[in-house]
C-alpha cells in the first residue's frame, strides 16, 4: 500500500471541492451564513476526501490475477463488478476483481473477503453506529439523527435491514457473544454489596390476542372478539454492585449495573437461563465478606421462583421498600379515606417505624386490625383492606428495613424499576408501537449492552465472531 499516494488522492479531492464550493461565495465580509455556508463546504469536502482515501486504500489490495485457488476450489476472474457501500463518509461506488469456479456456484469476491464485507453493504463502524443509535431512538428518528451529525445518511429502509440481520445473527450467537463479554469482565474491586432483583413490564405484541379495554357504545357498532395486538409483559432482571455508605446512615454508593432482558415467553425460562448465568460469573469472583441480596416486589410468581430456588439459599431477601410504601398508603386511604389528615399521619408515622424500627410490619398489622373493628367499612372496602393486611402477613418477614438500614444495605429495588423505565418502556412502549417478538428482542438485546457500560465489549465480540464466520463461509454472489 502505497501510504503517499492514499493522501494525496484524500487531498486533491479536499483541495477541488472546498475550492468549487468557495468560488460561488463571496468571502469579503464574515457573517454567521457565510460561516455556515463554508462549514458545509468543509462537510462535503471531508466526505468526498474520506471517500477517495478509502477508495484508493482498497483498491490497492484488489487481486490482479488470472486465477485464484481458496482451498480445493480454483476460482477465475470473470469481470470488474461495481459496488455501492455505505461507509463513515457516505456512499462509495467501488470497483471489485469478480471470480467464478469452472463448474458455476457462488463468485468470489477478494476484495470484499479482504475488507470483512462479503454480502455487505455497509461498513462495520456504519453497522456500529446505526445499531447504537436504534437501541436509543427508532429508524425514523436515527436517519434525522445522522443528518445532522454524520457524514453517512443511511435511508430508514437501510436501518431496519442491519437491525433484522443483526437481530437474526445475535438470536444465533447469544450464548456466545454474552459469555465472552462475562470472560472479560471482572467484579468492581470497590463492592461489598451485590443486589440482585428481577421485574417485568408490559409492551404490545404483534399476535392476536383478546380485546381489551372500553366497549364501543354507539349502537349497531360491532365489537370485534379479538385484537391485531395484544399486551404481555417483557421481563428485566439486575445484577447492581455497591461500595460501602458514604457515611454512616445514608445508602450505599452504587458502582455499576448489570441488565439481562427477554422479550415475553411463557414461563420466562430464557430469562432465568440468562440472569443466573449473570449471578454465576459474578458469585465465582466475590469475596467472603460480600453481601449478597435478592430484592423483588411483591409478585408471588417472582418470589415462588426465589423460594424454591436453592441458588438462593445464602442470599438476604428483601421486600422492596417502594413496593411495599405503596400499599402502606393504600392501606391507610382504605382506613381513613383519601387524603384526609388521619391517613396522611397514619401512613408517616409507620412509614418511619418501618425504616427505624424492628418488627414495625406486625404493628401495621395490629394498627389495621384494631381499626377493622372500631370502623364501619363497605363490603368492597372491607374486601380491599382485607388484601392490604394479608400483603404485610404473607411479607413480613421480608420486611427487615431497619436492620437493613443500620448495616447500610439498600432496601429499594431502583435499579431493575429503572431497567423497566429505560429499557422496555421509554424505548419500546412509545405511543402506537407493537412488536414482533424477534425485532422487540433484537432492540432489548441492544439496550442492555448500552446501559450495563458493555457496549465496546460487545462490539469487539461482534467483530470477532462475524470476521471469524466470514472466514468460513461460501460466498454469495454480492455483485
Amino acid at each position: 500500500m502505497d501510504l503517499a499516494e492514499m493522501i494525496e488522492a484524500a487531498t486533491w479531492e479536499f483541495k477541488q471541492k472546498l475550492s468549487d464550493h468557495c468560488e460561488k461565495l463571496d468571502l469579503e465580509d464574515l457573517t454567521p451564513h457565510l460561516a455556515e455556508q463554508v462549514t458545509s463546504g468543509i462537510r462535503e469536502a471531508l466526505k468526498a476526501s474520506g471517500i477517495a482515501a478509502l477508495g484508493t486504500f482498497l483498491e490497492a489490495y484488489e487481486v490482479d490475477e488470472a486465477a485464484k485457488q481458496v482451498g480445493d476450489v480454483v476460482y477465475r476472474f470473470k469481470q470488474a463488478s461495481e459496488k455501492t457501500f455505505l461507509t463513515p463518509f457516505g456512499k462509495m461506488e467501488l470497483s471489485r476483481n469478480l471470480f467464478q469456479a469452472d463448474e458455476g456456484g457462488p463468485s468470489y469476491v477478494p476484495l470484499d473477503e479482504m475488507w470483512g464485507m462479503v454480502g455487505e453493504f455497509a461498513s462495520v463502524e456504519v453497522r456500529e453506529g446505526v445499531l447504537f443509535a436504534v437501541s436509543l431512538i427508532t429508524p425514523e428518528e436515527t436517519v434525522s439523527m445522522l443528518g445532522k451529525t454524520a457524514l453517512f445518511q443511511p435511508s430508514a429502509t437501510a436501518i431496519k435491514h442491519i437491525v433484522e440481520e443483526t437481530g437474526a445473527w445475535l438470536e444465533a450467537m447469544d450464548e456466545a457473544v454474552n459469555q465472552s463479554i462475562r470472560q472479560e469482565e471482572a467484579v468492581p474491586e470497590a463492592t461489598k454489596v451485590v443486589v440482585t432483583s428481577l421485574d417485568g413490564a408490559n409492551l404490545r405484541l404483534r399476535e392476536p390476542g383478546k380485546k381489551r379495554g372500553r366497549p364501543q357504545e354507539r349502537p349497531g357498532a360491532e365489537e370485534p372478539e379479538e385484537s391485531p395486538t395484544r399486551f404481555k409483559q417483557a421481563m428485566v432482571g439486575s445484577v447492581a454492585f455497591y461500595g460501602l455508605p458514604p457515611q454512616k446512615g445514608t445508602p450505599p454508593e452504587r458502582l455499576v449495573s448489570r441488565y439481562v432482558a427477554q422479550m415475553p415467553e411463557e414461563g420466562w425460562q430464557p430469562l432465568k437461563v440468562r440472569f443466573e448465568e449473570e449471578l454465576d460469573h459474578v458469585e465465582n469472583q466475590l469475596e467472603a465478606d460480600v453481601k449478597k441480596i435478592l430484592l423483588l416486589d411483591g409478585a408471588r410468581g417472582l418470589w415462588k421462583y426465589a423460594d424454591d430456588n436453592p441458588r438462593f439459599a445464602d442470599y438476604e431477601k428483601l421486600l422492596d421498600f417502594y413496593h411495599t410504601s405503596e400499599h402502606l398508603a393504600s392501606a391507610a386511604e382504605l382506613l381513613f379515606g383519601k387524603k384526609s389528615a388521619q391517613a396522611k399521619n397514619w401512613y408517616k408515622t409507620y412509614y418511619h417505624r418501618l425504616k427505624q424500627e424492628d418488627g414495625a410490619a406486625e404493628s401495621i398489622i395490629r394498627s389495621i386490625d384494631y381499626y377493622k373493628h372500631q370502623r364501619k367499612f363497605g363490603q368492597k372496602r372491607l374486601k380491599a383492606l382485607v388484601a392490604e393486611r394479608t400483603f404485610f402477613r404473607r411479607n413480613k418477614h421480608r420486611m427487615a428495613y431497619a436492620d437493613f438500614q443500620r448495616r447500610g444495605l439498600p432496601i429499594g429495588s431502583g435499579p431493575v424499576e429503572a431497567a423497566c423505565k429505560t429499557l422496555v418502556k421509554t424505548r419500546l412502549c412509545r405511543s402506537g408501537m407493537q412488536w414482533s417478538w424477534q425485532g422487540g428482542q433484537c432492540i432489548l438485546q441492544l439496550r442492555t449492552y448500552v446501559k450495563s457500560q458493555r457496549w465496546e465489549t460487545f462490539w469487539n465480540q461482534y467483530k470477532h465472531i462475524r470476521y471469524a464466520q466470514d472466514e468460513r463461509l461460501d460466498y454469495a454472489d454480492a455483485a
